[in-house]
């Protein structure tokens, strides 16, 4: 098993100075990663502790930079609410200033204000994804790059967009619905699942297993910790080695009021 941590970069306890001190400590417990997720915009109500989310290329930046050798993962971009292009280009320098680090972990998103808010469609968001993701490999590999799109509005004929990636960014599909195995399978270099339980995953993890049986294929799996009972933690990392996961990134519990240094104190006891 392999073990990555969430840095703090969202909720009340986010800070820079915190960023970069995880990142740090978990290069030196041996950890594989570091993570860090994505809100753009969100209703207040719904968020009534702390909506701060820092933007999420940007955090892994400043972790890169303080860092040489631990992955740089997101859990999850929402690329439907993106334009590919700008994003191409942050995730491919970001890529080549961290030597080639960066996990692109994506999901179509679920909050819909969020959605409206940016002026993207909701009910697009499936088909959005799926271009979005052939548009950014064809800019990533192609030069020149001519990509014609139905969605997502861009006109590219005869174009060029370095730097190109040093090194092919893996791809890692969120969602558990048919429509984002069934991706997950055709166009994904792994899944990283959230919200289920060892039971829960299984017949997933089996199925994605069966459809991709290579070393190049990935099962990952998000857990929540609150830091306290190492036992807790041991207790999930059997469980989901058992159906065949392996690799864990734990966020803690309740990321406004848990103990993030215990969460990755505790991680790298796993890892030692």
């Amino acid at each position: 098993m392999k073990y990555g941590i969430h840095l703090p970069h969202a909720g009340e306890q986010a800070t820079p100075a915190l960023i970069r001190r995880h990142a740090e400590r978990a290069e030196d417990l041996g950890l594989e990663d570091v993570w860090v997720s994505e809100h753009i915009i969100v209703p207040r109500d719904k968020f009534p502790r702390s909506p701060l989310f820092f933007d999420p290329v940007l955090s892994l930046t400043w972790a890169a930079a303080v860092t040489k050798r631990v992955k740089l993962g997101t859990t999850v971009l929402v690329l439907p609410m993106r334009h590919p292009l700008p994003l191409a280009k942050e995730l491919a320098t970001l890529h080549n200033f961290s030597e080639g680090r960066l996990i692109l972990g994506a999901g179509s998103g679920w909050l819909k204000e969020e959605f409206a808010a940016l002026g993207v469609p909701f009910e697009e968001r499936g088909r959005r994804l799926d271009e979005g993701i052939a548009m950014m490999r064809a800019v990533w590999s192609e030069d020149p790059v001519t990509f014609k799109s139905l969605y997502i509005p861009a006109v590219i004929e005869g174009m060029t967009m370095p730097p190109m990636p040093v090194s092919r960014i893996p791809l890692w599909f969120g969602g558990r619905a048919e429509p984002a195995l069934k991706r997950t399978i055709r166009i994904g270099d792994g899944w990283h699942g959230s919200g289920l339980t060892a039971d829960q995953a299984a017949p997933i993890v089996k199925r994605l297993r069966e459809a991709r049986p290579g070393a190049d294929f990935t099962i990952s799996m998000r857990v929540q910790w609150d830091g306290t009972d190492r036992g807790v933690l041991r207790a999930l990392v059997d469980g989901y080695a058992a159906i065949g996961v392996e690799h864990l990134l734990v966020a803690p519990q309740d990321r406004n009021v848990d103990d993030w240094e215990k969460v990755t104190e505790g991680v790298g006891a796993l890892a030692a």
